[in-house]
């Protein structure tokens, strides 16, 4: 894992620079960007449409970083909702 890793930097160093991440992700990238979730875990969020549909170019599919963000902002949160009112079931 640790030289996998190492390989990737090296290749993102070598192709853009730091400051310049790449745009689209394959899947394995977008499940580590995500949160580092599993990718059986990603495809279902996928499906149940929580999760961006990749693009294609060509025969590589792609997930879009920017909606990446947007999905995973979307997300709901853990912890009590703003509507819940504890007030409202002492009343």
């Amino acid at each position: 894992m640790r030289v996998e890793l190492e390989r990737l930097i090296a290749r993102l160093k070598a192709d853009l620079p730091l400051s310049l991440p790449p745009r689209g992700l394959s899947r394995e990238q977008a499940c580590k960007y995500i949160g580092g979730i599993s990718p059986t875990k990603f495809d279902e969020l996928v499906r149940q449409g929580k999760m961006p549909q990749p693009k294609r170019i060509g025969s590589r599919k792609l997930w879009d970083r920017d909606a990446l963000d947007l999905a995973f902002n979307a997300l709901p949160e853990d912890g009590p909702s703003h509507d819940d009112n504890p007030w409202d079931v002492a009343a």
